[in-house]
């Protein structure tokens, strides 16, 4: 297990690369914990000396739908990504998947030291030159279809099911989880903590006396 908090400080203390701003990508398919992962990773970013709370943005927000879902890409990089880069905030429109349309009102994305992207693609190859930190986060297909269902109810499974299938497809063209800085267990066998996350795969944030170490050894859980 591995710390948030070490986590925090390793993001903080890695390069900027999109404009001024760190952007972290964690990535993975649906159901796996990223929203877990990314919310508590933004608590310990937040926790940090002299450090506001991250802007954080879901790409399920600027999906069109079902069928969207990965060529939202453009409109997150002329709505977000293209504006943090040169120092201004940017604003998207959020999806409603109850009313089948983006709202009217823009969400905005302030200037911030970091950028958190959750989602399914977020850490995708042409990403890569500007991520600070790429996360990809895993779970056992099953557990992650029950998940979905017991959060959306079974009328999505149709939908759920080809979004599964694109998902494969892309992480293996992709090979995400192989770039990925850090390989991150959704489902241990041990209860979920708060303040600690499951490695399975990457370099563990480590305090900095010891960045000198190769940490590169597979962790399983």
């Amino acid at each position: 297990m591995e710390s948030y908090a070490l986590l925090a400080r390793r993001v903080g203390a890695a390069p900027a690369r999109l404009g001024r701003t760190r952007l972290v990508a964690v990535d993975g398919p649906s159901g796996a914990g990223k929203s877990w992962f990314t919310a508590r990773l933004a608590d310990a970013l937040a926790g940090l000396p002299n450090s506001a709370r991250p802007a954080v943005v879901h790409t399920d927000d600027l999906l069109e739908g079902w069928a969207d879902q990965f060529t939202f890409w453009q409109r997150l990089e002329e709505g977000v990504l293209a504006p943090v880069r040169a120092g201004r905030a940017g604003e998207y429109r959020r999806f409603s998947w109850v009313r089948r349309e983006f709202l009217p009102r823009p969400v905005p994305v302030p200037v911030s030291p970091v950028l958190l992207l959750e989602g399914v693609s977020a850490a995708r190859a042409t990403a890569a030159p500007e991520l600070s930190l790429a996360v990809y986060v895993t779970a056992p297909a099953q557990l992650r279809l029950t998940r979905a269902v017991a959060r959306d109810g079974p009328g999505i499974l149709p939908e759920l099911r080809r979004w599964h299938a694109g998902e494969r497809a892309h992480f293996t063209a992709d090979r995400t989880a192989d770039r990925a800085d850090l390989v991150v267990d959704g489902a241990p066998e041990l209860p979920h903590d708060r303040a600690r996350y499951y490695l399975r795969r990457g370099r563990p944030a480590v305090p900095a006396y010891d960045a000198g170490h190769d940490h590169t050894d597979h962790v399983r859980f």
